[in-house]
């Protein structure tokens, strides 16, 4: 829910998007685990009371972070700072699925033996799906299919990008080290983690402290991969791309800077304005 929260929050139709994030989050959640006729309206009321929260608590300070990102704007920007944004939002994240425990907890103590296998099933066809997007094409259409993503994302801050700013883009992109079939890798632990998780949570006698403790293992291990290996990958994905942001942030022009803080200006206002419509 939070993550189709923040990827509204960069676009024109923020407030739009936001307001309907209950029921986007509902569907979203609906597909994989096929609510039946007593979950679907718990459902909906654990997932429009986490909304009102996050309205309340948690958009105010995301509001708060983009002043602090304005700030930044008109200087360059170095990878410790850009990296320490992404921290924060880390946090701020994991704040949230804190605040959600008791909702999740219900839920998972809900589901049936049908709808695991629906989850399994729904999984099966993401992993499929990313293969042929992620996988199956070389690896210069990977590394372009990236460039544009990272452009897009990038041109919706500073305005229209130069060809040489591109190029500074393009050169990240072609020294990173995505791998995804690491990606594919760490997917199918996670999922596999999940189910085992929650059929654990299930089994006849566990208690509530015991579902609890278990969420919250599993919580733990998709922040923090228990593959040593993955998590330092991981951890110079995100360095590398502090790097390039920083690299593409020294090659805008004084114009495309303050475009930058205007346009982060328009996203802290509307995040201001959905603040307080909170009830």
């Amino acid at each position: 829910m939070l993550a189709i929260g923040l990827a509204l929050a960069a676009c024109s139709a923020i407030k739009l998007g936001y307001n309907t994030l209950t029921d986007v989050s509902y569907w979203w959640l609906d597909s994989y685990i096929d609510f039946n006729e007593q979950q679907a309206p718990a459902a909906k009321q654990e997932l429009a009371s986490l909304h009102a929260w996050h309205r309340r608590e948690e958009v105010p300070k995301f509001a708060d972070l983009l002043v602090r990102m304005q700030q930044l704007a008109p200087a360059s920007i170095s990878p410790q700072q850009a990296c320490g944004v992404v921290t924060e939002v880390q946090s701020r994240l994991g704040f949230a699925a804190e605040h959600a425990e008791p909702a999740i907890l219900k839920l998972a103590a809900s589901l049936g033996p049908a709808q695991l296998r629906h989850i399994e099933r729904k999984y099966r066809g993401n992993n499929e799906k990313f293969t042929r997007e992620w996988i199956q094409p070389g690896p210069e259409e990977v590394r372009e299919k990236r460039y544009e993503q990272m452009l897009d994302k990038l041109e919706m801050i500073y305005g229209s990008l130069d060809a040489p700013q591109r190029a500074v883009l393009r050169q990240g992109i072609a020294q990173s080290i995505y791998d995804p079939q690491r990606v594919l890798a760490e997917r199918k632990r996670r999922q596999q983690d999940l189910l085992q998780t929650l059929r654990r949570m299930q089994e006849p006698g566990t208690t509530p402290d015991a579902a609890r403790t278990a969420l919250r293992g599993y919580l733990d291990r998709v922040q923090h991969s228990p593959d040593l290996a993955y998590r330092a990958w991981q951890d110079q994905l995100l360095q590398e791309g502090c790097r390039t942001f920083s690299a593409v942030q020294e090659s805008t022009t004084t114009a495309q800077r303050q475009e930058a803080v205007r346009r982060l200006r328009g996203y802290e206002r509307d995040l201001r304005e959905l603040a307080g419509q909170a009830s």
